[in-house]
């Protein structure tokens, strides 16, 4: 079997705040590296044998994958980590993966001797989702934040001073609470929103490169290959598969599971 992802809706408790559980098999493929983009989101991942959060990224990583690797997750949106991180601030495991047990050893414990009896990723990535359910009691979202994440997946750049306005907050408030929550302000999460609504669109198919950056708000489609180097580290037609890969160059399969997965086919069993 070669690297196969899926990923399937999160237990009806958790749809509010994750948007996934995922597995990635390994199983035959050699290894390679794979291209990681950012999303916004935070994931709990299980991989190697431990539980890890993988903050949010603001640029591309390149993550190498052994051949035979199983990998489960289950992926948090943006603005909804405090489920998992508590008063911890995601902006301090921005662009960092960090094992569990780091942060949070009394809930790590427990949690590794339970996925360490899981014989498949699929029955690790039910570990895990069971696991944030156990995190629901006492969750307390900030609804300004969830507003914002909100208005700041539109397509059109939205004046901080407006947004704050609307929220009832002074700029600086938003932005510390946004950064706080997400990992990065919302200036960067609106980028990094819009790139992503624009990739799953490219890759849906739909419509050409130049009608997909105007329907997502960039100026025009030099502005969106531009943005899409910033943030992937390669033109879009490379991420689409639309060209072969020349010589250093990244490979341009995207995610873990993550980041590739909001445009995957959802598979349809958990």
């Amino acid at each position: 079997m070669a690297s196969r992802y899926a990923q399937w809706r999160p237990t009806a408790p958790l749809r509010r705040w994750v948007d996934c559980v995922w597995v990635r098999e390994n199983a035959e493929r050699p290894a390679h590296r794979q291209l990681v983009v950012p999303d916004g989101c935070v994931d709990l991942i299980w991989w190697e044998g431990r539980a890890e959060i993988v903050g949010p990224d603001r640029g591309p990583r390149s993550v190498p994958v052994r051949g035979g690797a199983g990998i489960a997750g289950v992926r948090f949106r943006p603005g909804s980590a405090g489920l998992l991180l508590g008063r911890v601030p995601v902006r301090e495991v921005c662009d960092l993966r960090v094992p569990l047990e780091e942060l949070f050893p009394g809930l790590a414990r427990p949690l590794t001797e339970r996925l360490a009896d899981a014989e498949h990723p699929r029955a690790a990535a039910a570990v895990l989702d069971a696991f944030a359910v156990s995190l629901l009691p006492g969750y307390a979202p900030d609804p300004s934040v969830e507003r914002a994440v909100a208005l700041l997946g539109g397509p059109e750049p939205v004046p901080l001073s407006e947004l704050a306005a609307e929220l009832g907050l002074s700029p600086r408030q938003l932005r510390r609470r946004v950064t706080d929550a997400v990992g990065y302000g919302p200036k960067t999460l609106h980028g990094v929103l819009r790139f992503q609504r624009a990739l799953a669109w490219a890759r849906s198919g739909e419509a050409g490169l130049a009608e997909i950056a105007l329907r997502a708000g960039y100026a025009d489609q030099a502005h969106f290959t531009r943005e899409v180097r910033r943030l992937a580290g390669a033109p879009p037609t490379l991420l689409l598969g639309r060209r072969p890969r020349t010589a250093g160059e990244p490979d341009g399969s995207v995610g873990l599971g993550r980041r590739q997965s909001r445009t995957a086919q959802p598979d349809s069993s958990p």
